[in-house]
């Protein structure tokens, strides 16, 4: 096992610790070596691996193309809201879902939330479906085509998964 599994965690443990003591006597130096080497030392082992960003420019892209999605989703629900409650029809809706990993499944769910008019409900337990409602659902396979197209593809893109 390497020394320093960690070596940007280790550097700002060690400065961090001088820091919060205020001092850099020889005591505070030999323990804020010893946190710097153990502490990464020990937690190495629970390091969980996510997926990278493979393209970055596309999850830039993928942000502004949100916030987009956003702000006109915001000025479509002030419209339903304020008109007649009778011109709502909400729904549940199941996606199936063709991403990976957990990151990316919690990215889609994030971005469908984010979206006013639908929020995500749940995942299932197999990680296949993303239930959905809908504050007013016209056409449910639209829907789905529209979030797996809009959002789920440029998230495995972005994801590689």
């Amino acid at each position: 096992m390497k020394l320093f599994p960690m070596p940007f965690h280790s550097l700002l443990l060690f400065v961090v610790w001088l820091l919060l003591n205020n001092s850099i006597s020889a005591g505070h130096i030999v323990l804020a070596v010893f946190f710097a080497i153990t502490i990464p030392w020990l937690v190495t082992g629970m390091l969980d691996e996510h997926p990278r960003i493979l393209k970055p420019w596309l999850a830039i892209r993928y942000a502004l193309m949100v916030l987009k999605d956003i702000l006109t989703a915001n000025v479509e629900v002030a419209l339903l809201v304020i008109g007649p409650i009778k011109n709502l029809s909400p729904g549940f809706v199941a996606v199936p879902i063709n991403v990976s990993s957990d990151l990316g499944i919690t990215v889609l769910a994030s971005t469908v939330s984010l979206t006013p008019g639908t929020v995500s409900a749940e995942v299932s337990k197999d990680k296949a479906w993303l239930y959905i409602h809908a504050l007013h659902l016209d056409d449910e396979a639209e829907l789905i085509e529209s979030i797996k197209q809009r959002y789920e593809k440029p998230i495995k893109e972005i994801f590689g998964c």
